[in-house]
């Protein structure tokens, strides 16, 4: 198994994005530390392997710097960590005050800097990599998510200087994730018929699987990207199909 033995941290590891990618961890052989402030509702496993849980509130650096220093006690070492945990409510910017905006920038992209500092001593022992968590909300617009999408802009650039900086000991990259289907994709896109519209505006006619993240992350841990470092890989089916096509008043047959 190609990362047999190897330890990492899926930090937001518990349920959707986050869990898919400790299950292709665990099935690429690594042993796998999950962390969030509430503990799974079942356990993350795969192939009988089962991820150990940590409650963590990443937003509380004294106790990051304590997380990462027990998992280095425990297992020896630290090999690579997943900046996964984020998110946002839908709010326009005139319907929120500055500090509920500040408190999505804080999560997305000060609490993944509090967590790859704490790990880099042990990372920088091991030749290990950072993998970031993107979206494409960071390189569009992102109306409704706008603090999310400028957090999740800064966690990339935030990537490529730590890449610089970090480097030869320690490799950075990011996935640059487009829709998810998840346990919560209800909530944004409805029932199944209207999962499977949203679906149909990828060009590769689906939304992925966390399944297709966690096969990517995998990769960038692996040795297969060992030259690989402040690369930003979009995985999102093929983006977006541009509206002005739609909206143009084109006689094909010209």
């Amino acid at each position: 198994m190609e990362l047999d033995g190897r330890v990492v941290v899926v930090t937001g590891g518990t349920r959707g994005v986050g869990a898919g990618i400790a299950r292709a961890f665990l099935g690429a052989g690594a042993r796998v530390v999950v962390c969030a402030r509430r503990p799974p509702d079942e356990p993350v496993e795969e192939d009988g392997r089962v991820a150990e849980f940590g409650p963590l509130d990443l937003r509380n650096p004294a106790a990051v710097g304590e997380f990462f220093a027990a998992v280095a006690r425990r297992y020896g070492r630290l090999d690579c960590l997943v900046n996964n945990a984020g998110g946002t409510p839908y709010r326009l910017l005139g319907e929120g005050e500055a500090e509920r905006h500040a408190r999505v920038v804080e999560l997305n992209l000060v609490a993944p800097m509090t967590a790859s500092l704490a790990a880099y001593p042990w990372l920088r022992e091991a030749g290990g990599s950072v993998v970031m968590i993107g979206s494409v909300s960071g390189t569009r617009p992102s109306p409704g998510t706008a603090a999310y999408g400028a957090a999740k802009a800064g966690l990339e650039n935030l990537a490529r200087s730590m890449a610089v900086e970090w480097a030869p000991e320690v490799r950075v990259n990011t996935l640059v994730l487009g829709m998810v289907r998840t346990e919560l994709s209800h909530l944004h896109y409805g029932n199944d018929g209207g999962i499977a519209a949203v679906g149909a505006t990828v060009p590769l006619g689906r939304l992925a699987e966390p399944a297709d993240v966690g096969a990517a992350a995998v990769f960038l841990a692996s040795a297969r990207a060992a030259y690989v470092s402040g690369a930003s890989l979009l995985l999102h089916g093929g983006g977006e199909r541009p509206a002005f096509l739609d909206a143009a008043n084109v006689n094909k047959e010209n």
